[in-house]
């Protein structure tokens, strides 16, 4: 990483996620600003704004605060540390339950989608059904 910091208000355009939401993530302890400015600024690398991503990335799929703090804790750890650890077993089969987790509540989006678009398409034909017979 270059080392830059970034303030709140660029991880927020890069994030697409409001200050408020990146103050909360702060607050329950699962992005905390890499360090301060002299005037007390929050400030963020591109770490930071990774790990921020990861939690948007969860959040509409329905993961607690807990789960989200277990996963990007697992994802610091295997980050950090070596691949011939013994924990580096456990810390990827960790990592795969949530991958299939994500699969799973992915397949329930994709199902709800499809419905949706079907019922999109049903009330377009009642819809131009209708302006034909007006």
């Amino acid at each position: 990483m270059d080392g830059r910091h970034m303030q709140i208000g660029e991880v927020a355009d890069r994030t697409g996620l409001s200050l408020r939401t990146i103050r909360h993530y702060e607050e329950v302890g699962l992005a905390l600003p890499t360090a301060r400015s002299q005037g007390g600024f929050r400030l963020y690398t591109e770490d930071a704004v990774a790990r921020l991503l990861v939690i948007k990335r969860m959040k509409p799929l329905g993961f607690t605060l807990e789960e989200m703090r277990d996963l990007l804790d697992i994802l610091d750890q295997l980050q950090s540390g070596a691949p011939d650890q013994p924990t580096h077993t456990d810390l990827t089969k960790r990592l795969n339950v949530y991958r299939s987790l994500v699969e799973e509540r992915c397949e329930k989006i994709r199902t709800r989608l499809a419905d949706a678009e079907q019922f999109s398409a049903e009330l377009s034909t009642e819809l131009r059904k209708h302006r034909s017979a007006g």
